[in-house]
This record gives C-alpha cells, sequence and structure tokens, in this order.
C-alpha cells in the first residue's frame, strides 16, 4: 500500500535532483551538509521502494560530491584535488584532503579582515560537515557490502583529526578543535571549538570501525583507535547540553547510533548514551520553554527544525528497540526512564513537520533561500531510515 510519507519524500527528493544538476543538465550544486543527508535518503528510498534506481542516484552523488567538493573551486587560482594528489592519486584517494564545504563565496584569505556575518557566506571546511559524509559514505559502504567507501570515510577522519585538532598552549589538558578551516586544511578560519564536534569526531569513528571489522571483505586503510580515543578524552571535559533545536536533534541522532553500535557489539565511554539523553532532555525543557516555535514561520529556520524533528524519530526507534531488548539487554533503567520522558515530546515533531509540509510555509521567502536543505531535511523527516538506522553489515 502507497504510503504518502514515502511518496512525499520521494517528490521531494526527485525535485532536488533536478534542481541541483545530479540528474538534469541543471549546473552541479553541490553542498556537503545536504548532499550528505540526501545520499542517505535515497539509499533508504531504494531499501523502502525496492528500486535501485535510487542506489544508483546516491553512488552518482558520491561521484559528485568527491569530484566537486573534494576539488578546487572553479573560481579560484588553484586547481586539482585539494589534497595535493595527481589526478590518479586523487581518484582512489578522494577524501584524503577533505571536502569543502560549498558555500557561494570564496574562503577568506589570509590577509584579509574577519567579517563574522560574511563568514557564514564563504567557503572552507567544517569539521561537522566532514563527519556528516563520514556517515553518509559508511552507510554507502554498509548498504552496499562494498569496503571502498568505508576505506574512504575513514581516510577522512583521520585527515580531519589530524587538521581540525591540536595540544593547546601550554600543552595541557585535552586537545581542542578549531570550527572552520581552510580549503587546504593549513589554517583556522574560526578557531573557536564546536560544542558537538568531539562527540561527533568519537561516535562516527566508532561506527566506521565496527563497519570495517564486519565486512567480509576487509576495508583496507587507516585504524582510529588514537583518534578515537583522543575525541573520548575531550568528550570527557565536555558539556553537551543546548538550546539549539539542530543541535538537540543531533545529540538525539547520536544516542540512537550509540544504542546501535552497542547492540551490534561495539563498546562505546561507559554511560555516554545516558549522558546524551540527559543534555537533550535538558535542552528540550528550555528549548519548548522559549516560544520559539509559537513565532511567525518567516522568522524561523525550517532545516534547524527538521533537525530536532529528525532525532524524536530517533527516539521513538531508540525506545522501540528497548522494549524488544530480552536477555542481552543493553539499555539500563536509567535510560528507560529518560526515554519514556523523551517519548513525551513525540507532539512537537509532528508540530514541526506539519508546519514546513503545508505548502503556503514552502512559498516563503525564508523557505526558499535556504530551499536545497529545507527540502531534504524535511524528506529525511518524513522518511527517516535511511539517515538514521545503520544498515546491517555482512549479510
Amino acid at each position: 500500500m502507497p504510503d504518502p510519507r514515502t511518496d512525499e519524500a520521494i517528490a521531494l527528493m526527485n525535485r532536488f535532483a533536478e534542481r541541483t544538476g545530479l540528474a538534469s543538465t541543471q549546473p552541479r550544486r553541490r553542498y556537503l551538509w545536504t548532499d550528505a543527508f540526501a545520499v542517505c535518503n535515497y539509499l533508504g528510498l531504494a531499501r523502502t521502494t525496492g528500486q535501485q534506481g535510487y542506489r544508483e542516484r546516491a553512488l552518482e552523488l558520491v561521484d559528485q560530491v568527491h569530484h566537486t567538493l573534494g576539488r578546487h573551486r572553479d573560481d579560484g587560482r588553484r586547481s586539482g584535488w585539494i589534497s595535493g594528489l595527481s589526478e590518479q592519486q586523487g581518484e582512489q584517494h578522494p577524501t584524503r584532503g577533505g571536502l569543502r564545504i560549498g558555500k557561494d563565496l570564496p574562503e577568506r584569505g589570509p590577509r584579509d579582515p574577519i567579517d563574522e556575518r560574511l563568514e557564514w557566506d564563504r567557503d572552507g571546511q567544517y569539521f561537522h560537515y566532514l563527519t556528516k559524509w563520514m556517515h553518509a559514505l559508511d552507510q554507502v559502504s554498509r548498504f552496499t557490502q562494498q569496503p571502498r567507501f568505508n576505506s574512504w570515510a575513514r581516510e577522512l577522519a583521520h585527515s580531519a583529526f589530524e587538521a581540525f585538532t591540536y595540544l593547546p598552549s601550554p600543552a595541557w589538558g585535552p586537545r581542542r578543535m578549531h570550527w572552520k578551516l581552510s580549503i587546504d586544511l593549513t589554517r583556522a578560519l574560526v578557531p573557536s571549538m564546536g560544542q558537538h564536534d568531539p562527540l561527533d569526531g568519537y561516535v562516527s569513528n566508532l561506527q566506521l570501525g565496527a563497519t570495517a571489522a564486519a565486512l567480509q571483505q576487509p576495508a583496507a586503510g587507516l585504524h582510529l583507535e588514537d583518534e578515537t580515543h583522543q575525541y573520548a578524552t575531550m568528550l570527557r571535559r565536555g558539556e553537551l547540553a543546548t538550546t539549539d533545536p539542530l543541535g538537540i536533534g543531533g545529540l538525539l541522532i547520536d544516542a540512537y547510533r550509540v544504542q546501535q553500535l552497542m547492540q551490534q557489539g561495539a563498546q562505546p565511554d561507559e554511560l555516554l548514551l545516558e549522558r546524551l539523553l540527559e543534555a537533550a532532555l535538558a535542552g528540550l525543557q528550555h528549548y519548548t520553554r522559549g516560544g520559539e516555535l509559537q513565532l511567525p514561520a518567516k522568522h524561523r529556520l525550517a532545516f534547524r527544525e527538521l533537525g530536532l524533528a529528525i532525532g524524536l524519530h530517533a527516539v521513538e526507534r531508540m525506545q522501540q528497540a528497548a522494549e524488544h531488548e530480552h536477555a542481552h539487554a543493553t539499555t539500563h533503567s536509567q535510560q528507560r526512564a529518560q526515554l519514556q520522558t523523551l517519548m513525551q515530546y513525540l507532539p512537537l515533531r509532528d508540530e514541526i513537520e506539519s508546519t514546513w509540509r503545508d505548502p503556503e510555509q514552502q512559498r516563503a521567502a525564508i523557505w526558499i533561500e535556504h530551499q536545497d536543505i529545507n527540502e531534504v531535511m524535511l524528506a529525511t523527516s518524513l522518511a527517516p531510515d535511511g539517515f538514521l538506522v545503520l544498515f546491517p553489515v555482512g549479510d
């Protein structure tokens, strides 16, 4: 029986493919965050519908991202792979130099003054975008059982750690991280540390390692044990609670990844799952009291709210998984109580989706200004399993 949510997600993803040059002769418009969600959406649609054309579209999008965002901008003085590798080596290791964000404006030059407003529109590399791409590549490996995508993800994880983390001076305490780096990863554009960057690095590395170990055909490439340990050290010192809806959603998504990895035999830092759920709950309580969702839609950013909606879909799946655990349960009583409380916020997810599914809201300037990311993340919220559920490995 047709599912109207899946049908709506398909329509959104088809429009995205046409508009951004993935399935048309339109100029290619690649943006790393959006494309990471899109890859997962296409894989999820392939599994849900049985139509392998969506699998091929996911693979084509991976190729376009690597050949667009893994290379220097067309309007710059440099050309070729941003890693500095030769054409042949770059084809074999497209993620070794990281991947550009895909912003409209060139990155800030070494002698240019910092303009905080303008920096949002300038190119460079974001660590939290790179971790989203690691997840997308890993999902491709899990879906296709082809190890090279996981190998590329682990190369990206290693390069990101080497570039974005550093020891403070004087060298005491855990490593720190830069939030935004130049395209060639040689200088900090925004030196402050993203609140959840160590968390994203830690959980992503756990996932990549679990996939590599489970693939029937071993995935060549780097091991990430030291990097994972360093992220864990940073993570123990960090505050995770946030009032940003996208950040809260990210905590819930990471919590679901941790739960799945634990059920698959991984052993993350003790109490991490409880910390994630506790931080998300604190953020949700504050966010709902703030009244942001009562503002007119023209004053809100859909993709940030949709990130929260996706996270609440993760809560529902976590609760279902906990209810079906048997003798070897991985969800402790405290976590079960946290999930029960978080389940009370599912109407918030439905409210967010209802707002942004409304055609009138989609005609608003604020929606159209961010149309690609809005539509792709709405599609993720409507059909979330491609992004949220770690595909089984080695079947």
